[in-house]
């Protein structure tokens, strides 16, 4: 079932399927498109919001946090029948702060991410 929300900056809606809550209607698609590939045995092992740290946080001297970590979160992670991990983030507007993650997904862990 089908609910929308508020509209986005970018016009993405809101969307929630079976209790999940997506970040836009093209996101909610791709995860049921998944499932259904997973349930044909296409891909296995289908994650949602994976987090990647590109930068920890770095404390002072004093111990405090003093700036938090940048992080990266995978819209989807699954295994090919191969055995290959793909890293998957559906996208209809590519910002500057999101391609900046990007390149680092790509140098830090050596990730290319995958765009639907």
């Amino acid at each position: 079932m089908y609910r929308y929300g508020n509209n986005s900056k970018y016009k993405a809606k809101k969307t929630v399927i079976d209790g999940q809550k997506f970040d836009s209607r093209k996101e909610a698609a791709r995860y049921q498109e998944l499932c259904f590939l997973e349930k044909q045995g296409v891909i296995r092992n289908l994650q949602r919001q994976v987090k990647f740290v590109l930068i920890p946080s770095q404390r002072g001297k004093d111990g405090k946090v003093v700036e938090r970590e940048c992080a990266y979160y995978a819209d989807f992670v699954y295994t090919l029948k191969n055995g290959e991990k793909i890293v998957e983030d559906v996208k209809g507007m590519k910002t500057e702060v999101y391609k900046l993650k990007r390149k680092m997904m790509r140098y830090f862990h050596g990730i290319e991410i995958t765009e639907v």
